[in-house]
């Protein structure tokens, strides 16, 4: 009984909704694809796009809506990511999982409802519904009406036709409610409703950016027995995105633009502080006490300063976070190739537009030709120290395609017999690239490294620092075997060194990491080629830590000029009087230190000789000697003394003229 109730009793009124199918795709190299979807809407109509909750981010960011009749849209709704339970935590009713008609009408008590019988029609306000046990093991449904006569009737719902909520805003409680469950029953896809203004035909165009997967390119280069070089070009593209692609414009663009995830789709919430004025507060009882003895503490702070203090601490600033929205690629006209893509310059970016419509099914891929054209590239060797011993076969492509070239794999051909594999970054138009795609057998470089000594380049002296300029000159040297019998062309990638310089030889080309040297090879013969190199480095030292023979090697340093050389001879002069005083201090100090011990061994022999008779005079001669050391001793040290005055004197002499002189 009950399903037969329950469509008659759930007919909704719902607008119809028309998809608006996939007419443009444009793919990027960094995870998003642009789609453009265009169709008509009678009146009366709402479009609905559905996709996957994950991509919601996106479509709410990057989404542009047009009317090509002129017409206005009136907004755009969409499904809420929230939970079931929460978004039916509003409703009045429940409708649980197998719940009868019965149940649901109990509900509704107090709402007024009308039956259609098969006596005649009956309605009135619900005061109870209930599942009636009948003794036959039997169950019916009894709904219990307040008629409008104020008699109390109970029917029978299974006798009753079709039922009808009187209360429209109960009605569309009930709408709302089952459209929500509908909803959820696919949990894989959220839908977006476009609502277009006024009563006539709309021709609708809607598009957005939506995660993709990447698009590929691959390459075949085939060199021929004559003529100039053909690279052909493949698009590989996937088709993830949840629709069929039939007959659409397709697009895949080179280039990496800015892209990212903003949380759009989840609901954002913020805690907001409770705060509260002290005045609306109600004044408590305040109970006294005796007074005891005089008060020492001052009461604590009044609460409603506290409140503003903890008001103040739970303030929330907002960071705007700023993004840019994807402008619409528009697809150009169809090129005149009709196996390859037409391209332009897009900005920053190179658009590859595809001149037949490609139809490509959900979850399918496909392989579409997007370049097949002559172009410049010459076969060659490329050779690098990490190779080892023998060099790379390659080519070196020049882009005068006129088109950018993404980067990808590329399959070589030479006169028709696969000849091996390279990868490349993408090419701009005009700019050249090396490939390497096997190695050259009949051709063996070995490497030899020589280093020179450092050779002084200038000399300058400032406030007793002197700084010498250094070169050291390093050469390598490259012996290159060609055994096969035919000339050959081979490019040596020679590592840049920071501080290294180039002595002689010039690089035909430079990247940021290495110099390429172009060698012509005869058939069956051995080439020589050295490459030296220069760097060039400062030391400073500060000229009380030399010695007089060091200095005297900058002096004679040919790097200097005669009026330098003039003034640097002038501190090794002084320094050698500094030496020449240091060394007269030591042996003055030397001989103190020898006359010291020496009086020492007499003062002992005296006092051994004395325990002993008979040994006056020997005691006696020891004593003389003893004065004439000491009369030795003074004068020493007097000359000790006039040393250190002179040591002090030369070396702020020295430190005086290092002051002045500077070169």
């Amino acid at each position: 009984m009950y399903w037969q109730i329950l469509p008659v009793l759930w007919v909704l009124p719902t607008l119809a909704a028309a998809d608006l199918p996939i007419t443009e795709v444009t793919l990027y190299k960094h995870g998003v694809a642009h789609l453009k979807r265009s169709g008509e809407l009678k009146p009366g109509e709402t479009a609905r796009l559905d996709f996957k909750p994950d991509d919601m981010n996106d479509v709410l960011k990057s989404l542009t809506v047009t009317d090509r009749n002129g017409g206005k849209v009136n907004g755009v709704r969409y499904d809420s990511s929230e939970p079931l339970e929460k978004r039916l935590e509003d409703f009045p009713f429940r409708l649980g999982p197998g719940a009868s008609l019965a149940a649901f009408l109990d509900q509704m008590k107090g709402a007024r409802i009308e039956l259609k019988l098969g006596a005649g029609d009956a309605a009135g306000i619900i005061i109870s519904a209930r599942v009636v046990q009948e003794s036959d093991k039997t169950q019916r449904e009894v709904l219990v009406l307040l008629m409008d006569s104020g008699d109390i009737r109970s029917f029978d719902l299974g006798a009753a036709s079709a039922v009808k909520l009187s209360d429209s805003k109960l009605q569309s409680q009930l709408t709302g409610y089952l459209t929500v469950l509908n909803q959820s029953h696919a949990r894989d896809r959220r839908s977006v409703y476009i609502d277009a203004m006024g009563s006539g035909t709309r021709q609708l165009t809607a598009s957005y950016m939506t995660p993709a997967a990447v698009w590929k390119s691959s390459y075949r280069l085939m060199f021929g027995a004559a003529g100039e070089p053909t690279l052909e070009g493949w698009a590989i593209i996937d088709n993830t995105s949840g629709d069929d692609w039939n007959n659409v414009r397709l697009a895949v663009v080179s280039g990496k633009p800015v892209s990212f995830i903003t949380q759009l789709y989840e609901p954002r919430y913020v805690d907001r502080p409770e705060v509260e004025l002290a005045e609306n507060r109600a004044a408590a009882p305040v109970v006294y006490q005796g007074a005891m003895e005089a008060a020492k503490d001052k009461l604590a702070a009044a609460p409603a300063a506290r409140a503003q203090a903890g008001a103040a601490a739970n303030q929330i600033r907002d960071f705007p976070l700023n993004g840019r929205n994807f402008q619409e690629l528009v697809a150009l006209a169809p090129s005149s190739f009709g196996a390859t893509a037409d391209g332009r310059q897009a900005g920053e970016l190179f658009e590859y537009s595809f001149a037949a419509p490609v139809t490509v099914k959900q979850g399918e891929s496909a392989m579409l030709p997007f370049l097949q054209q002559k172009i410049g590239a010459r076969k060659l060797l490329v050779y690098s120290e990490s190779y080892g011993l023998n060099p790379r076969d390659a080519a070196e492509l020049t882009n005068n395609t006129g088109k950018t070239l993404d980067g990808g794999p590329i399959t070589v051909y030479d006169a028709g017999s696969y000849a091996g594999e390279a990868l490349v970054e993408t090419l701009p138009m005009g700019d050249k690239r090396l490939i390497s795609y096997g190695v050259d057998l009949g051709t063996r470089v070995t490497t030899a490294f020589d280093s020179s000594r450092a050779v002084v380049r200038e000399i300058h002296f400032k406030r007793g620092v002197l700084t010498t300029r250094s070169a050291m000159q390093e050469t390598k040297t490259y012996t290159i075997k060609n055994v096969d019998a035919k000339a050959k062309t081979l490019v040596i990638e020679h590592g840049q060194r920071p501080g290294y310089t180039l002595l002689e030889r010039k690089a035909s080309e430079t990247t940021p990491k290495a110099y390429r040297f172009e060698v012509k090879l005869a058939a069956s013969g051995t080439e020589t080629f050295p490459v030296r190199e220069e760097r060039v480095y400062d030391e400073s030292t500060s000229v009380t830590n030399l010695t007089p023979d060091v200095l005297a090697a900058y002096v004679q340093n040919k790097a200097l000029s005669e009026a330098a050389r003039r003034q640097l001879d002038q501190i090794l002069q002084k320094k050698r009087e500094v030496a020449a005083n240091d060394a007269a201090l030591r042996q003055a100090e030397a001989d103190i230190n020898s006359l010291g011990q020496d009086q020492m061994r007499m003062r002992s022999n005296i006092e051994s000789l004395n325990r002993v008779s008979g040994q006056q005079d020997q005691v006696q001669q020891y004593a003389r000697q003893l004065a004439v050391a000491e009369t030795k001793l003074a004068t020493l040290r007097d000359t000790q003394s006039d040393l250190r005055k002179k040591k002090a004197a030369l070396e702020a002499e020295l430190n005086s003229l290092m002051e002045r002189i500077d070169f």
